[in-house]
């Protein structure tokens, strides 16, 4: 049975691996299409990434966030219920992420930023149409080279961010294998439950039948998170439903 998952971070640092993993998960999308509008939506992926790592020390962040895991994970090693060969294959998965990220020097992709032709299009993506011919030809004399061509050029420029998505992959990989599922019941279309503020919640994960006529609705902080399961229309504003709804529920936290 196929599934629709809707997730909800609890804090600024996992909602932004989930950003970054979103615009990657597009990039993988688009990166191989021979055709200019292809390069251009890989591009503008690109671009994205590179506004979201502007913005903050994504790579101490990262950093912390592992360092943080292996410190809750590795008292693991002594307990007699664990895998310990997979335990040992993670940690050391993690650590070789962090000395990667810890010999990466200066800011990820700062090299990207003085790249005047990336930047010309930066520049112009904020304005809508803003990246036609007529506005930037550099730009339309590069998506008519062959797609060879610009598969070298996005590989190269994309490859910066190897080490980040690696990273991000691991980190919610992790997170996202550290609960189980539990099956829940929306009376009316509503659920709430409390959240304990000494537990290191980060994501909350609702799981539906792709054929269920309701989405989820998500909000949440350190305290509790509520869920609503709503009712689709493309006219109006979508309603909660009344109906009660069952669905699985996973409250991940490492």
């Amino acid at each position: 049975m196929s599934q629709i998952t809707y997730e909800q971070p609890l804090n600024e640092r996992v909602r932004t691996f989930l950003r970054l993993e979103f615009l990657f998960a597009q990039i993988d999308h688009t990166r191989m299409g021979e055709s200019p509008w292809d390069s251009r939506a890989t591009l503008a992926s690109l671009i994205d990434v590179m506004n979201i790592l502007s913005r903050t020390d994504l790579k101490s962040e990262i950093i912390m966030e592992l360092e943080r895991q292996i410190a809750n994970l590795s008292p693991l090693e002594d307990s007699p219920n664990i895998d310990h060969a997979k335990l040992g294959q993670i940690l050391d998965q993690m650590d070789l992420v962090v000395d990667r990220l810890h010999a990466t020097q200066g800011q990820i992709g700062q090299h990207l930023r003085q790249n005047e032709f990336i930047n010309s299009i930066k520049q112009r993506s904020s304005i809508s149409g803003g990246t036609c011919g007529f506005d930037l030809p550099a730009y339309h004399f590069w998506l008519h080279q062959p797609s060879k061509v610009r598969f070298q050029n996005l590989q190269e420029w994309l490859s910066t961010f190897d080490n980040i998505r690696s990273s991000i992959d691991l980190i919610l990989h992790l997170i996202r294998d550290s609960a189980a599922a539990k099956r829940e019941s929306a009376i009316g279309g509503f659920f709430q439950q409390s959240l304990d503020i000494n537990a290191p919640y980060q994501l909350i994960r609702v799981t539906l039948p792709a054929e269920s006529p309701y989405f989820t609705e998500i909000s949440g902080g350190k305290h509790r998170f509520t869920v609503r399961f709503m009712e689709m229309s493309l006219e109006e504003r979508p309603s909660q439903t009344s109906s009660n709804v069952d669905f699985d529920l996973t409250c991940c936290m490492i």
